[in-house]
C-alpha cells in the first residue's frame, strides 16, 4: 500500500491538499491494516487521516532545500520510462 505514497517535498508547483490527504490516507491504511474501517473505528480512522494530513502540511512548509524544485511533469515522464523499461516484455 505505501508504494502509493509519493515524495511531496521540493516540487513546483507545491503539493496540493488532495495529494497531502491521499498520502495521509495511505499511511493510516497501512498502519491500521485496513482500507475501509468498520463503523466502530471510522471516527478514529478519519480523525487520524485529518491530523496526519495537517502535520504533513506543516512539515512540507517547514522543510528547506538547497536543490532547485523538481518539475512534476518531467519527474512523471522519468517514472513512466523506468516502468516501461522494468515491465518490458
Amino acid at each position: 500500500m505505501c508504494r502509493n505514497i509519493h515524495t511531496l517535498h521540493n516540487f513546483e508547483p507545491a503539493a496540493t491538499d488532495d495529494e497531502v490527504h491521499a498520502a495521509a490516507l495511505q499511511y493510516v491504511r497501512k498502519i491500521s491494516g485496513t482500507t475501509k474501517p468498520s463503523k466502530a473505528n471510522a471516527e478514529a480512522f478519519d480523525r487520524a487521516v485529518k491530523e496526519i494530513a495537517h502535520l504533513t502540511r506543516h512539515l512540507l512548509e517547514d522543510l528547506v532545500s538547497t536543490a532547485p524544485p523538481k518539475n512534476r511533469d518531467i519527474e512523471a515522464e522519468k517514472a513512466r520510462a523506468r516502468a516501461a523499461k522494468r515491465y518490458a516484455a
